[in-house]
């Protein structure tokens, strides 16, 4: 299954020095049944966009959590084995996002398939985002068009060869 893993470039860094993503749990969006509902698509390729933009926002709620990380948004689209992904991990939790679920598995950052980051160009937008997330998450309704905004920046689609130019390394 491919799964879309929300990061900061931090843990980019972190995550080629060690070659995982994590050991597990790890939250990670995909196309799931209840993403086919909120979506209405049928569409394999606009449901796996959609499952990439939920995972940019896990993203930019990282960033508003760390504060030291450069501002740009990372997800990284892996492929794992079914057996380690709950789709649904809390079904009574009204917060959880369409398409979001658990990877319960060790996830090599070899099984990548691409990497998405922020051009330098969106870092003042994105942000300006992370900046309003809590108050848009409030119902501000000025506030939702601030993190709205990040939207308007596409993430760049990188190989997984690329990485160590993205990190710095």
């Amino acid at each position: 299954m491919r799964v879309y893993v929300p990061l900061t470039l931090s843990g980019l860094t972190e995550a080629h020095k060690t070659g995982e993503l994590g050991s597990g749990p790890l939250v990670a969006y995909a196309v799931t049944p209840a993403l086919r509902d909120w979506y209405d698509s049928e569409d394999v390729e606009e449901l796996e966009y959609a499952a990439l933009g939920q995972a940019a926002l896990a993203s930019l709620r990282l960033l508003d959590a760390d504060r030291a990380a450069p501002r740009r948004r990372v997800v990284v689209a892996v492929d794992v084995a079914d057996r380690i992904v709950e789709a649904d991990p809390d079904p009574g939790n009204d917060a959880a996002e369409p398409g979001e679920v658990r990877v319960t598995g060790r996830v090599a950052l070899a099984k990548a398939a691409a990497v998405h980051v922020d051009a330098d160009g969106a870092e003042a937008a994105v942000q300006a985002a992370a900046e309003a997330l809590a108050a848009a998450d409030g119902g501000d309704g000025g506030a939702r068009s601030v993190v709205d905004g990040a939207e308007d920046h596409e993430l760049l689609w990188f190989a997984p060869q690329e990485i160590p130019h993205l990190v710095g390394s």
